[in-house]
């Protein structure tokens, strides 16, 4: 049985998570590295194309009754789109890649002169907005959701630095952030990188593995879809290879 770390929110989703690791046989350590803190922003109701990136943000629109007016709803990803679809919006365009520059590669045809809606956290990535704007779109983005370290959080940064980690689960480039901003405090950043060195790495997609290798950390899994069900499997196909 190996032990790995997940790092959801403390909101139904790190429960779920560190069941889908034990499901697979092994021990999870939890320890959330982010907590939501709703803005009580609501998107703009006067848009052509208004876009969601996380199922997050869809509940807090969903509960403020958001009416997204004629616009053409688009979606980060699939599981984001199903939130949508489930709150009762119509989904229009989901990128075959999910990703900020996805949306772009799938919209940057037909948003010239379109007002766009951008609706998600404080951490978004530039990507997406500088690339809708130089489609020539005219951007608008609301922040529904600032995303902070949960006090208290780190115990994962200690199992690493400590050797008693064999694997990690990061499903955003600030879940990478977090973990080592945790470490820091702890004094163990050093020690906490080398341990995930000789552990195998999941990163959900490419920005996440491209952050994580930016701060010394060796991703060694991406799944083929940015699933967090997927990002276990495979690292549990993972270690099973490497058992």
């Amino acid at each position: 049985m190996s032990r790995i770390a997940v790092f959801r929110p403390d909101d139904g989703r790190l429960d779920a998570a560190a069941e889908t690791v034990r499901d697979l046989g092994h021990e999870a350590l939890a320890d959330p590295m982010l907590a939501v803190e709703p803005t009580g922003a609501t998107p703009r109701r006067d848009a052509d194309y208004a876009v969601l990136t996380s199922t997050t943000g869809v509940d807090l629109v969903a509960d403020a009754d958001w009416d997204s007016g004629d616009a053409t709803i688009c979606a980060i990803g699939a599981t984001t789109a199903g939130a949508l679809r489930d709150a009762g919006y119509d989904v229009a365009v989901v990128p075959e890649q999910y990703t900020s520059a996805g949306l772009v590669d799938a919209l940057e045809e037909e948003v010239d002169g379109a007002r766009v809606e951008v609706a998600r956290s404080d951490h978004g990535s530039p990507v997406l907005l500088d690339g809708l704007e130089a489609a020539g779109a005219y951007v608008h983005e609301t922040v529904l959701y600032r995303l902070v370290r949960p006090e208290g959080s780190g115990a994962a940064a200690t199992a690493a630095a400590a050797g008693d980690l064999d694997a990690a689960l990061f499903t955003s480039s600030l879940t990478v952030q977090h973990f080592l901003d945790a470490a820091a405090e702890r004094g163990v950043e050093a020690a906490a990188v080398a341990g995930l060195n000789d552990a195998i790495v999941g990163a959900i997609g490419p920005p996440t593995a491209e952050t994580a290798a930016d701060r010394g950390v060796e991703v060694d899994v991406i799944p083929g879809v940015a699933d967090y069900k997927a990002l276990a499997r495979a690292v549990d196909e993972r270690l099973a290879a490497e058992a």
